[in-house]
């Protein structure tokens, strides 16, 4: 192998130019870490074991709170907890349906109702054989109720899932047997890891095919998965303490091997970038994180300031969700800081010889980095104002969409075909129609003639199907009613109706009757939650943009940087939100109609913002160091962009194959969660930082950098670039 000079000398690093300047404070801790470099390995180690061990041996508490004080469904929660009632346990139903007449398989159903009642975990069965309600008008469909002897969360899996073996086991060729309700559809089997382990191939592939080395590519996969593993094994720990919501794991891996990759991937190829300007590794690896360092230091607490910011939503399982995934962010980033630069202090000769050698090829074959990424900089210039507008509109044509985003939660009518807990849903609504299966739950605070005179108005309630008899309560103080509506539970006449019960009827019942009239039920809850959070999530975009803006605005020292930034991530946001709402509130490609999760636009905004940030700052400070150094426009743009172009592309990638990897998985939730975030980071890195931002950037020209010199002179000054050389 020939040197990049063409001499036959064996291959060496260049020489640093000039002298070194004194490390920032990031690049002091990466010199302790490359000191230190096996005591920050066996740190590392020894902290993730113990936080594993103990987080096995005292297990999880994961829980869901979808409380929200002030809305009519928890009051109606509340009075139904403190007076006492029989329906006091969750349940699950049992759904037979034969065609030849459900009576029929009475000698086989009613032995395993016996059975089911000695369970562990139930407490009470209702046959249909004792209930005539519990029949279908033509005979044919019919349901059990088994109570269970707390909330679904409280009995164990294991026990419903004998529940579910049971029941069917004594399905024939003409007996159908089903179960369905919450309970049954936490207890079926769900699919392995498939997402995390396509998501962790992906990033493998992308990183070999980025710097040509299995070793260089596995030190951001090792970082991200150490990272990773501290966070799962501390949030299990801290379950015991805050609420966390029980599908929280998977969206910790899903945003820990994300962001993971992605910080430690920006540190990795600067590093490289360093190496290759003559930097010995040491040095180097110092020089990388006083740059990409505190850019990732940026990128990371923007992230956990927006998920911060969602606890202020009053959400409890939201709340929980927010703190696990700022948690999971910031050790991701202090093992990007911390943790990689002892890495690298390992293998930094063998990385360095890697690098110049891919260097010696690449000159010899006269390929210099950066160059395509220059070329398409140089066509942006030409037409900057064409590239924008078709980018913006594209974009907007993307969001449109989301302006009619309906929220909700995903109920058994949302589930997989295949399982028992969508036939059971379905056989339900055909035996006793849509509304069945999310009934609303009238609950009266008064004497039994008021929850009479209130169970005749609701019957005769245009929307509703059927009024259930009064059930009073265990001391008498109150009657509950079971409102049955005409449409299913994710209609939107179903959510009319709630308004209409709460608005138009109860009122003038209250009035008549002296009592108090409360809609509530699971179904009203959900829609509560999801209004609340849509009225509510203004605010906390306001709050989280301001908050950006504003600290971009102090390292740029620019007023049109932070707007522009700003603009286009809300744009790449509610692009992918059209998307979401195209693909699973409009059915595209073969997804299951049904409203979007009420969790996802806060969550989405809360992640992508951050991460886009993150890219904006790592693309903004390389061109604004050309700026610094040339003082042209045009050029600094270019340059940026060569120097950036390749790695936001790779890291893009790699998030795209990660959080694309869980529209595999089975929950709902998750699939729109991927998927929204997915596309959010492609139209970022591809239409936003390598077009819209190269034609603002050049419209903009040296005004892009204009600060009013009143504000410059009281804004501190922050900096996230280099030392010079000196």
């Amino acid at each position: 192998m020939s040197s990049p000079r063409g001499s036959a000398a064996p291959l060496a690093p260049p020489q640093p130019q000039g002298g070194t300047a004194p490390p920032g404070r990031f690049g002091a801790l990466a010199g302790w870490a490359q000191r230190r470099r096996w005591a920050a390995l066996v740190l590392w180690v020894a902290v993730v074991a113990a936080i594993t061990l103990g987080s096995t041996a005292a297990g999880s508490a994961y829980q869901n709170d979808f409380s929200l004080p002030g809305t009519d469904s928890q009051a109606a929660t509340d009075l139904f907890k403190k007076h006492g009632s029989d329906q006091a346990g969750d349940s699950v139903d049992i759904v037979f349906k034969d065609t030849a007449g459900i009576e029929s398989a009475r000698p086989v159903v009613e032995p395993m109702l016996a059975e089911v009642k000695h369970m562990a975990g139930v407490a009470d069965v209702r046959s249909p054989f004792a209930d005539t309600s519990a029949v279908s008008k033509d005979g044919t469909i019919a349901y059990a109720s088994v109570t269970l002897e707390g909330k679904t969360e409280d009995v164990p899996k294991e026990d419903i899932a004998k529940i579910i073996d049971i029941a069917q086991g004594i399905a024939t060729e003409h007996l159908q047997v089903e179960v369905g309700g919450e309970a049954a559809r936490n207890a079926e089997d769900k699919s392995g890891p498939t997402a995390e382990l396509t998501g962790i191939a992906a990033a493998l592939v992308i990183l070999v095919l980025l710097f040509g080395s299995l070793l260089a590519a596995s030190l951001p996969l090792i970082t991200a998965l150490f990272a990773v593993g501290g966070a799962i094994g501390l949030i299990a720990l801290a379950s015991h303490v805050f609420t966390v919501a029980d599908f929280t794991p998977p969206i910790l891996m899903l945003v820990g091997l994300g962001v993971g990759v992605d910080y430690a991937l920006l540190i990795f190829y600067r590093y490289r970038h360093e190496l290759l300007t003559g930097d010995r590794p040491a040095e180097a690896g110092r020089r990388a994180l006083d740059s990409a360092g505190r850019t990732v230091f940026f990128a990371g607490c923007t992230v956990i300031v927006a998920l911060l910011g969602l606890v202020a939503l009053g959400l409890g399982s939201l709340q929980g969700i927010a703190l696990a995934v700022a948690v999971t962010v910031l050790i991701t980033m202090a093992a990007s800081l911390v943790l990689l630069p002892a890495l690298l202090a390992l293998f930094g000769r063998r990385i360095q010889r890697h690098v110049l050698k891919q260097q010696a090829k690449a000159t010899e074959k006269g390929r210099t980095e950066g160059n395509r990424w220059r070329a398409m900089a140089r066509a942006v210039q030409r037409r900057p104002l064409p590239t924008l507008v078709v980018g913006v509109i594209a974009l907007l044509a993307l969001s449109a969409p989301a302006l009619g985003t309906r929220l909700g939660f995903a109920d058994s009518g949302n589930d997989p075909e295949e399982t028992t807990s969508r036939h059971a849903y379905d056989l339900l609504a055909e035996g006793f129609g849509p509304g069945f299966n999310g009934p609303l739950i009238v609950l009266v605070k008064g004497d039994q003639q008021a929850g009479r005179t209130v169970q005749e108005k609701l019957a005769a309630t245009d929307g509703v199907a059927e009024a259930s008899p009064v059930m009073p309560s265990a001391d008498g103080a109150l009657t509950t009613v079971f409102v049955y509506p005409t449409t299913a539970p994710q209609d939107e006449g179903t959510a009319d109706l709630v308004h209409h019960l709460r608005d138009d009827v109860a009122p003038p019942l209250e009035r008549a009757t002296g009592a108090e009239v409360l809609v509530g039920g699971a179904t009203a809850a959900s829609q509560d939650v999801s209004e609340a959070l849509a009225n509510r999530l203004p605010l906390f975009v306001a709050v989280v943009v301001g908050v950006s803006s504003l600290l971009l605005l102090l390292v740029f020292r620019s007023v049109w940087i932070p707007v522009k930034a700003a603009l286009l991530n809300l744009l790449s946001i509610s692009a992918a939100l059209g998307v979401i709402t195209l693909v699973f509130q409009h059915g595209w490609f073969g997804a299951q109609p049904g409203p979007i999760e009420a969790f996802i636009p806060a969550l989405v905004f809360a992640i992508v913002f951050g991460l886009s940030m993150d890219y904006e700052v790592f693309l903004i400070s390389r061109i604004h160091e050309e700026w610094t150094r040339t003082k042209d426009p045009s050029q600094s743009v270019r340059e940026g962009l060569a120097s950036t172009g390749k790695v936001i592309t790779a890291a893009a990638a790699i998030m795209m194959f990660v959080f694309g990897a869980f529209v595999l998985s089975s929950d709902r939730m998750l699939q729109q969660f991927g998927l929204g975030l997915a596309v959010a980071i492609l139209l970022d890195a591809v239409v936003i930082r390598c077009l819209i931002v190269p034609a603002v950037m050049q419209m903009l020209g040296k005004w892009a950098w204009w600060l009013p010199a009143p504000l410059a002179r009281r804004l501190p000054k922050v900096s996230i670039e280099r030392p010079e050389r000196s």
